[in-house]
């Protein structure tokens, strides 16, 4: 069924009218909490549950979620596009918070031109997976990602002086977090 924690929790404590609010969101932490316990024990690697868990996807696609992480991983190109997106994650962490949309005038190196042109040809494809809930097919997916990231990590400096173009790679690299981490939390897989 297409349940999520926090829905059924909501159910669940809906006849308790005294309930305090915050106990939804502590008792919906408490589940996933013991379900990462329950994963682990299950055979599946603390990476590869801490990765699928982290999104908190619905109850049902979460086997599918884990299978999918799992079968990314043997990806070569796996280890370098985590790494990235943990360094993404990171930079837009440090970031003011604030992220404008992206003005494709204002990419104005290289890299950062490919970079977007590969995220938008990547994007129909991986969605259409996701759709389908093919998400090992939708990770798989991302793996030409890789050479245009390396790429834009190696040629440019995301924190321009410019503060127009720093605004605009940022908000280049939190476009491609949002579609790295749509199946599962990928920066979780980088050792």
């Amino acid at each position: 069924l297409p349940l999520t924690v926090g829905d059924l929790v909501g159910q669940a404590l809906a006849p308790f009218t005294t309930a305090k609010p915050e106990s939804a969101g502590k008792l919906a932490e408490y589940i996933f909490d013991r379900l990462t316990g329950y994963l682990r024990d299950l055979g599946y690697s603390a990476l590869e549950v801490d990765a699928a868990v982290s999104v908190r996807p619905r109850w049902g696609e979460l086997p599918v979620r884990l299978a999918a992480v799992r079968e990314f991983q043997k990806l070569p190109e796996a280890a370098s596009l985590a790494a990235a997106n943990k360094r993404i994650g990171n930079i837009l962490k440090k970031s003011d918070g604030s992220v404008a949309a992206i003005d494709p005038a204002l990419l104005v190196e290289p890299a950062e031109r490919a970079l977007h042109a590969a995220v938008a040809s990547a994007r129909p494809v991986f969605e259409s997976h996701v759709a389908a809930a093919d998400y090992t097919a939708a990770l798989a997916s991302l793996a030409p990602l890789k050479a245009p990231v390396d790429a834009f990590f190696d040629s440019v400096m995301v924190n321009a002086e410019d503060a127009k173009l720093r605004a605009n790679r940022l908000a280049l690299l939190a476009d491609l977090h949002a579609l790295m981490n749509k199946v599962a939390d990928l920066s979780k897989l980088a050792t």
